[in-house]
């Protein structure tokens, strides 16, 4: 039987980077992956999904052209090599990992990995192997819900038929307003299609502030896609359509007949045959149960990423492993990770991107604020690039002026927030973000003003 210092279940974003890391730090390491290298991430989620939204945002341009002083002819569509060019990227990625893991030394193993006790895997693959480790962190990633009583069909869609589509809708309705939902109705919105979205919350984006979600909506329903703040209360599969019944406390508002629906109403952590029952592992609402150092009830055994709860977010799932791994080696000077510095981006068309709390929770936390704002049409770069509808907004605290959260809508946003996470992870306060100099003509001059603005010393607005 092998023996491992470090054994990681699952090679997405989490996984891979742990396995890298622990090799770094001189322990012998194997990972275990049941499909693809890199995951869910990198082969069905951020990075292919990336790689559609650039088509439609070059698509979006060549749209506009004519503002730019540039004239184009008939312009053509097709969604196939979209969609193959995103499957390319997705498969260079993938071989990288493996030569990334290769150059670490570590040991891959293909297959699917059970528990036998704390310290022993049983891996099912080709062959039928059993190993034992000293530490084993479990990165087995997420799937994507599915509603209540609807099974999987050729026209209802989750994330991953989404971005490989047999035909090309006409209509398309949404059912999700998080940022995979939102992501998938700017693309298809932006490649023509007639795109309806339904939020059972009080608001799209819910778990962006309400002043950013706000004008979000109404950009999107400037492009032309609908939302209905309701939920689905029926759907039935046709041959060639869907037909929706959208309702509102119990009462049908309206029915949709759509060539195809995209169900993004989240996540679920995979922890199913793990043989998590073989150990003191404990888990609550299909998450693993982790304490600050992602250590579960059993020790020794570690969880990162989705399935250690949310925020579901690739680089949380990745900074995990990297701490996990560091806890196990005894790397001393190591910091908890905060959840309130980690980014969220949605890159659709506008991106929207957040750090820390919103105004509405910074409130109810019993904080006085300073809140500054700044348009994209009080900045000369977001106009010369012809995309000047946006807004920046930081959020502090009057009292220490610690930066609590900024809220970005607009081009280039998920660019942008990266500023704000490192002034977040400095502790930074309005003083150092003042004297900070900012280059011009540039987007980030705005993360600049909107913090002038809190302390009512703006400039350009």
């Amino acid at each position: 039987m092998q023996s491992f210092d470090v054994v990681i279940i699952g090679a997405g974003p989490g996984g891979y980077v742990a396995a890298i890391r622990a090799s770094q730090l001189g322990k012998k390491v194997a990972i275990i992956e049941k499909e693809h290298l890199g995951g869910v991430c990198l082969n069905w989620g951020c990075i292919p999904t990336k790689a559609l939204l650039r088509s439609a945002e070059v698509l979006h341009l060549i749209n506009h052209a004519n503002e730019f002083g540039i004239e184009v002819g008939q312009v053509k569509i097709n969604l196939a090599k979209m969609v193959e060019r995103s499957r390319k990227i997705a498969g260079q990625l993938s071989t990288g990992i493996k030569g990334l893991l290769a150059k670490n030394k570590v040991t891959i193993f293909s297959g699917t990995a059970s528990f036998e006790n704390a310290k022993t895997l049983k891996i099912k693959g080709e062959k039928e192997e059993t190993i034992e480790a000293k530490n084993i962190i479990i990165a087995t990633g997420s799937k994507a819900r599915m509603l209540p009583g609807v099974d999987a069909h050729s026209r209802i869609w989750t994330a991953k038929q989404a971005m490989t589509p047999e035909f090309t809708p006409k209509s398309l309705l949404v059912i999700g307003s998080g940022a995979i939902g939102i992501e998938f109705a700017s693309f298809y919105r932006t490649l023509g299609v007639d795109v309806t979205v339904v939020e059972m919350q009080s608001r799209i984006l819910p778990n962006e502030d309400a002043e950013i979600s706000t004008l979000a909506q109404k950009q999107f329903e400037t492009q032309g896609i609908k939302f209905h703040l309701s939920s689905v209360s029926k759907i039935t599969p046709a041959k060639d359509h869907v037909s929706a019944v959208i309702s509102k406390d119990d009462k049908k508002i309206e029915e949709l007949k759509v060539d195809a629906v995209i169900v993004a109403i989240g996540i679920s952590g995979n922890t199913e045959n793990l043989g998590l029952e073989k150990t003191k592992i404990k888990t609550e609402k299909g998450q693993i149960l982790v304490n600050e150092w992602c250590e579960t009830a059993e020790k020794g055994v570690y969880a990162i990423g989705d399935v250690a709860g949310a925020p579901w977010l690739a680089h949380k799932a990745s900074h995990e492993g990297i701490l996990a791994v560091e806890y196990i080696c005894g790397v001393k000077g190591l910091h908890p990770m905060k959840k309130s510095n980690i980014p969220g981006c949605t890159y659709s068309h506008p991106q929207i991107a957040s750090i820390g709390l919103t105004e509405e929770k910074a409130k109810a936390e019993g904080h006085q604020l300073k809140v500054g704002r700044f348009p994209y049409r009080g900045n000369g770069k977001a106009i010369a690039l012809g995309d000047a509808e946006g807004l920046v907004k930081t959020i502090f605290d009057a009292k220490t002026g610690e930066l609590l959260g900024a809220h970005m809508i607009g081009a280039e946003v998920t660019e942008l927030i990266h500023g704000f996470a490192i002034g977040k992870t400095l502790e930074t306060t309005e003083a150092e973000l003042m004297h900070t100099i900012f280059p011009h003509p540039t987007l980030s001059e705005m993360m600049h003003e909107s913090t002038l603005d809190a302390y009512g010393r703006v400039i350009h607005y």
